[in-house]
């Protein structure tokens, strides 16, 4: 007797998970599917101006997977995201140095920010982009705290300055509304449901 799986209809594809980042790695493999890592087709990321900070992180996903030379009957699905925190209407990045993270932290503590992800699922049928929203409050934390962290972590390469499975999530993060693997970097919940669908 055949082995149920959940995701069983995605044995016909070839899924490719087209983010270099270690945590939609881990996240992704939660899923239990079979997929390999392809970070070759990178893609200017320059936004526009008139696309709307809430839309920046699913503009950007659906860049990278058009990036991504699929040809009719072709049976690769490329998963791509990209995350953003917003902060009174504001992007906050990657900082790009200790001291850029240092002021992020300073902005974010004792406050409450949104974390959206924008996804993109693409095949050769076409594809589709959505986003999900997290709220995540801060408690307050002392420049000794915030120090710490930035020089043990070493946080540069994460939106905020900060990644929520690390010491900073388990001392600081007083709450959550929404999934807390989207803070981490993929909606997985809602990409499972998604991905039942091919």
């Amino acid at each position: 007797m055949e082995k149920f799986h959940p995701l069983s209809n995605l044995d016909r594809y070839q899924v490719i998970l087209a983010s270099g980042s270690p945590r939609r790695k881990e996240l992704l493999e939660l899923l239990d599917i079979a997929f390999s890592v392809d970070t070759s087709h990178s893609v200017d990321e320059t936004v526009p101006s008139d696309v709307a900070v809430d839309s920046i992180p699913a503009y950007l996903s659906k860049l990278k997977a058009e990036a991504y030379p699929l040809s009719a009957g072709d049976n690769k699905l490329v998963i791509t995201a990209d995350t953003v925190v917003i902060l009174d209407g504001k992007l906050l990045g990657k900082p790009k140095s200790r001291e850029g993270a240092i002021e992020m932290l300073n902005l974010l503590q004792g406050r409450t920010q949104r974390v959206v992800t924008g996804v993109t699922i693409r095949t050769a049928a076409g594809c589709e982009t959505w986003s999900a929203e997290s709220e995540v409050e801060f408690a307050e934390l002392t420049c000794e705290e915030i120090e710490y962290y930035i020089d043990k972590y070493q946080p540069l390469d994460k939106a905020g300055a900060y990644g929520i499975q690390e010491w900073i999530g388990a001392a600081a993060i007083s709450g959550i509304r929404g999934s807390f693997y989207n803070v981490m970097g993929l909606p997985v919940h809602r990409l499972y449901n998604a991905l039942k669908k091919y």
